[in-house]
């Protein structure tokens, strides 16, 4: 290690959770272990031992859980209105084409979304983003997607960066223009995708708005073709890509997705064999939306074993939106993920952290207390991380660290 300056800071006297995987132990846990901080990064990870007795900036812990923050890698945070109403109606028998027919579905979110000011849309998403961050979440994904209009595309996304700006959290922002087929271009959805690539993508790229680009290929999106078109484009700007994909059916989204080198396939519950060994072979991670499957009451579900035996990376997110996962809470997503999906708590809480970190292209700096990843951590009041996951209704968060600061 190398020589400590007065002002790193120690946080001593630990459990930690490192997610690291080459730690043998359940959840890389290191007993009686400390961070050292320098710097908003992680200097180092060493025994209680061999922290140095004169060192005068040391936190004391006393014993108690420490695992990285935690990442949402899908999220939907930035929305107008809500669709509670259209939820009851459902529940009441009336059906989703009936619905949509009236003016509901994603169509009433993106009118509410396109008629809401900036300023609404921040002050409803900070509501949404603190629970999120109450819970432990340092880092998450925020879409566009609501808009489907260059002009309240970018109204979204720099919603999503002054939620960066002036809170706490890191936020990766993706652009999902590729959403869906707005009412205008509803008998010429081509036209739209021919919008999306030749207009709304480059000109916010051009603007820094966003940093991946998401399609969502199903039978009620987009078609392949349609899909790679979009992925065609980002290519040439050198954006990287992910998918909704395998959500309703098989339509080999997954394998399109790793065809150019995907960050993330998404919700998955119809992925074959064939697509996942694509994402094997080109590190695309699979992530998982159990919250969806829960609130649409899906019966397929992703093919988790499969993952596993390929070796593909699984990560675990909320899908908060207002339409199919109104849940702002990734320690319900992780209970659902381990009691829906069959994973195991170690496996949720890999995919909150260092799995979700690869969905977002942060691997290598964030979702493990390692040397040289970033200083977001949470202290918990607890033994063990799968009372998180066993408990999701009670938090039993101590203290929030973000860039090595407690907030």
């Amino acid at each position: 290690m190398q020589q400590l300056h007065p002002d790193d800071v120690i946080w001593r006297n630990a459990r930690l959770a490192t997610m690291d995987p080459h730690h043998s132990a359940p959840y890389g846990l290191l007993e009686q272990h400390a961070l050292v901080v320098r710097d908003r990064a992680i200097l180092a990870v060493i025994p209680e031992a061999d922290i140095p007795q004169e060192h005068p900036n040391c936190v004391d812990l006393q014993g108690r859980l420490v695992t990285p923050g935690l990442i949402d890698c899908h999220n939907h945070l930035v929305f107008g209105g809500d669709r509670a109403a259209e939820w009851e109606q459902r529940l009441n028998g009336v059906s989703y084409q009936t619905i949509s027919a009236r003016g509901g579905g994603i169509n009433a979110t993106v009118t509410a979304t396109r008629s809401s000011t900036p300023e609404t849309l921040l002050a409803l998403a900070r509501q949404r983003l603190l629970r999120l961050m109450n819970e432990g979440v340092t880092t998450l994904e925020i879409k566009s997607g609501y808009g489907l209009s260059a002009e309240s595309e970018e109204k979204m996304l720099d919603v999503a960066r002054k939620l960066g700006r002036d809170n706490p959290v890191e936020i990766s922002p993706t652009l999902l223009s590729a959403h869906a087929v707005p009412a205008e271009y509803r008998h010429d959805p081509d036209a739209y995708i021919t919008l999306v690539c030749d207009d709304i993508m480059p000109a916010l790229w051009r603007k820094g708005l966003f940093e991946a680009v998401d399609v969502f290929c199903e039978n009620v999106g987009f078609t392949p073709a349609q899909s790679e078109r979009v992925f065609k484009a980002a290519a040439r700007l050198g954006i990287p890509v992910k998918g909704h994909v395998e959500q309703l059916s098989n339509l080999g989204g997954a394998a399109l997705v790793s065809r150019y080198q995907g960050l993330s396939a998404d919700h998955i519950e119809y992925l074959d064999e064939a697509g996942v060994k694509a994402m094997a072979a080109s590190g695309t991670a699979a992530v998982l939306l159990p919250g969806a499957f829960y609130f649409l009451q899906e019966r397929q579900r992703p093919p988790v074993e499969l993952l596993r035996t390929h070796g593909v990376a699984m990560a675990v997110a909320t899908d908060y939106n207002p339409g199919t996962s109104p849940f702002a809470s990734l320690h319900l997503a992780m209970n659902m993920a381990c009691v829906q999906f069959g994973l195991t708590p170690e496996e949720a809480w890999a995919g909150v952290t260092r799995h979700a970190a690869r969905a977002l292209g942060r691997g290598k700096t964030h979702g493990q207390l390692k040397a040289g990843y970033v200083a977001d951590f949470i202290v918990w009041d607890a033994q063990s991380p799968v009372e998180m996951v066993y408990e999701p209704g009670r938090n039993p968060l101590y203290q929030r660290i973000f860039r090595g600061e407690a907030v």
